[in-house]
């Protein structure tokens, strides 16, 4: 008998040992992982995101080893917890690995709610004629794009409905993955179709930086087959989707933005008015992203080529005078990324006097930028007005306000967008907002 034990039972409780120190140092990392989410504010996840339902879940931690994002669900006391929610894009793989069926996905949270356009299963709105497929209606999945694309472009196509012979069929607008997807399939039905993009090929994909590993599943684009990537980089991925635009000869009408959409009556188009022009079509399918037009600062001079509203690559600034404009994660790292560009001056401005929206690592890298003389940060500080070579910047001190005038050659503004939810109130669109709810 003690031999047996010692056999078996020596190797189970090194095992069992094993496993209790494994779980206790998930659960601490967890708890300090989510700790320093709250502690930025970062505690809301922006859009569809897992809820996970304590009684069903059994601490598996299959939810957490499949999410493709890397450390966004985590296990405390055993249970499966969305530890960094600001970071969640709602992948779903969370919930399709669950066994025990513990995980909803939805909308916004009992505190913050999300607004969305409410769409049919065609992919049209309450707007006869007038239809939304990818980010704009809560997917921003890669595959899902594409996906609602191709189908919304479909629904289009097999409508019953009189339309005007002088008219597009459709009007497409956006070029990220579900605009294109659209844009292929009326090219390969023939469709009388126009679509326009203010920006450039692959929305918000175009915008992430350089070298971001874009995570994505097996999709199928009209015209040119499967796309097989699950893991590919930014520039790879554009890439590819623009050898598809070459080989198709698919037309987009880049640097055209839409002001207004204005139904014609029922089954009667609508009129479209952009930056360009005029259209008249019988059909509008809007795949444009939730982060819509990027808020600017209103000041003069703003309007110069020098002033942008993202940074995608941080080289093509090197030897210049940058100033950042902004305090949330992405002003951050846009600054702790020209910091390291070498001959590059950055300048960062923020309007009030810390950062308090931001994780705590880039939070404790811009400092030590700031105290290393790679970076002036400038608090309580907006811009007054932009020059060619030069910006006025208003700040605010004890003794009141002062302006100071900085060298500068480029402004990269980041200070979020404006949801489009006015926009497409405008148009007619029902929107709904969302607590916590599919």
């Amino acid at each position: 008998m003690d031999i047996e034990l010692a056999v078996y039972g020596v190797p189970l409780a090194m095992f069992f040992a094993a496993y209790g120190f494994s779980r206790s140092r998930e659960h601490a990392r967890s708890v300090s992982l989510l700790a320093e989410s709250l502690e930025a504010g970062l505690g809301e996840p922006p859009t569809l995101h897992p809820v996970i339902d304590l009684a069903k879940c059994m601490g598996c931690g299959s939810c957490v080893s499949a999410c493709p994002e890397g450390e966004i669900l985590g296990l405390i006391d055993n249970k499966a917890t969305l530890i960094e929610p600001a970071e969640c894009i709602g992948h779903g793989a969370c919930k399709a690995a669950c066994p025990f069926d513990a995980i909803s996905l939805v909308f916004g949270t009992e505190t913050r709610g999300v607004e969305l356009p409410v769409v049919g299963p065609d992919f049209q709105t309450n707007v006869k004629g007038l239809y939304i497929a990818g980010e704009l209606g809560g997917m921003g999945l890669i595959r899902n794009a594409i996906e609602q694309g191709r189908q919304a472009l479909n629904a289009i196509a097999a409508r019953k409905d009189a339309t005007t012979a002088n008219m597009l069929d459709v009007f497409i607008v956006g070029a990220g993955p579900a605009g294109m997807s659209a844009s292929l399939g009326a090219l390969e039905k023939k469709m009388r179709c126009v679509t326009v993009e203010q920006e450039e090929l692959g929305g918000t994909v175009a915008h992430f930086p350089r070298g971001k590993l874009v995570m994505t599943q097996p999709a199928t684009l009209p015209l040119v087959g499967k796309m097989s990537f699950r893991e590919v980089s930014k520039e790879a991925l554009l890439d590819f989707w623009q050898q598809s635009v070459r080989k198709t000869g698919l037309k987009i009408q880049f640097g055209e933005r839409v002001e207004e959409i204005r139904p014609l009556g029922p089954n009667k188009g609508f009129e479209i008015r952009t930056t360009s022009g005029a259209y008249t079509s019988n059909t509008v399918l809007l795949t444009i992203g939730r982060r819509g037009t990027p808020r600017k600062l209103g000041v003069p001079g703003e309007d110069q080529s020098k002033v942008v509203y993202r940074l995608i690559d941080p080289a093509q600034y090197a030897g210049q005078n940058v100033l950042v404009v902004g305090g949330g994660d992405s002003a951050i790292e846009a600054a702790n990324a020209l910091a390291g560009e070498p001959g590059t001056t950055v300048t960062l401005s923020y309007r009030s006097g810390a950062f308090a929206r931001c994780k705590p690592k880039n939070r404790a890298k811009i400092e030590a930028n700031r105290s290393e003389g790679r970076v002036n940060v400038v608090l309580n500080s907006t811009v007054k007005s932009i020059s060619d070579r030069s910006v006025v910047l208003t700040r605010k001190l004890d003794d009141g306000a002062r302006t100071v005038e900085i060298k500068n050659d480029v402004v990269i503004v980041c200070a979020g967008g404006i949801l489009p939810s006015d926009f497409l109130r405008k148009i007619g669109i029902e929107v709904e907002t969302k607590y916590g709810t599919h």
